[in-house]
């Protein structure tokens, strides 16, 4: 029983952008085909556009790759981020105090399917 696959996907881990940012530029990609998706991110103007692009990329070669899918037809059907682990650091502050700063990660996944 040979199951067509359809789609593929991609990750990447331990990202050092927050997954709020993230999201912000997964929200403008989600859906549209693959080449509207690289244009979207070509010209959107935040640092993780650069790391979306290259899971994007990622995931058209393993759909063409691994599961002889054609590049014209993949659509971005699922994209989205969670939160990764947080390095705690700390701020020294006046009187001898400190602040704390979390360096926020996320784990990005970029799935594209076959039209």
């Amino acid at each position: 029983m040979a199951e067509n696959i359809t789609s593929a996907k991609a990750t990447a881990k331990m990202v050092r952008v927050s997954a709020r940012k993230v999201r912000l530029v997964l929200d403008a990609i989600r859906g549209k085909s693959v080449a509207e998706a690289f244009a979207i991110l070509k010209f959107t103007p935040r640092g993780a556009a650069s790391d979306v692009e290259k899971v994007l990329k990622s995931a058209v070669a393993n759909a063409e790759n691994n599961f002889d899918l054609d590049r014209a037809s993949l659509v971005v059907s699922e994209a989205f981020a969670n939160e990764g682990p947080t390095l705690k650091r700390f701020r020294p502050r006046a009187k001898g105090s400190a602040s704390p700063i979390n360096k926020r990660t996320s784990h990005i996944t970029v799935v594209v399917t076959e039209r």
